[in-house]
């Protein structure tokens, strides 16, 4: 069967690698590159490359950084008492997209998968437990995804973290996004919604 060019086949099977990437998109990235120039390709590349080596974690909270601490966890007018926990850094960008949280976060580079072999060790639950026994923290808030993987890692951290009885543990709310008929929602979303509704002020 006719192939590509062997360069251009490779960069193809490289980008099917990615999640998300099919084979029709890795061939539109492919050419939009090599249509790109030289120079376009050389620093995609470079950035590509270098990656590894310019970025690693927050020793405190996990965060993707170039330092030793991430912006938030380095910022002193962040509340020290207040844990956001997410499951990736994709997670807390998007909450401080809102606007609305100013305290600390801990990133636990996943979440329980037993289907995929994914356990309490895999995840950066004992280093949560560490800050929470020796950093006053008085709040914990469980920002997982509404997924079962993503129900049964908060419940085994509520569980992990009853051990400090002055630590309260939350879970974000979930339910129903802005603009959203209610004929066209799922049973759990709306019953969700209900269980999290609050007072009007």
């Amino acid at each position: 069967m006719l192939q590509y060019a062997q360069p251009l086949q490779r960069v193809i099977e490289e980008f099917q690698r990615l999640p998300g990437i099919g084979p029709k998109s890795a061939q539109r990235l492919a050419f939009y590159i090599l249509r790109s120039g030289p120079e376009a390709a050389r620093a995609l590349g470079e950035a590509i490359s270098s990656l590894p080596d310019d970025i690693g974690r927050c020793r405190v909270c996990h965060n993707y950084t170039e330092d030793e601490l991430c912006p938030i966890c380095d910022d002193p007018a962040r509340d020290r008492t207040t844990i956001c926990v997410v499951a990736e850094v994709s997670d807390l960008m998007a909450l401080e997209r809102s606007g609305e949280y100013r305290a600390t976060y801990h990133v636990l580079a996943g979440v329980l998968s037993p289907l995929e072999g994914i356990g309490p060790g895999d995840l950066n639950i004992d280093s949560l437990l560490d800050r929470v026994s020796q950093d006053g923290i008085r709040e914990v808030i469980l920002a997982t995804s509404p997924s079962v993987e993503g129900d049964a890692t908060a419940e085994h951290i509520r569980q992990s973290l009853q051990q400090y009885p002055g630590v309260v543990v939350t879970r974000i709310a979930l339910g129903l996004p802005v603009g959203a008929d209610l004929d066209y929602q799922d049973q759990v979303t709306i019953a969700r919604a209900l269980s999290g509704r609050r007072q009007m002020e």
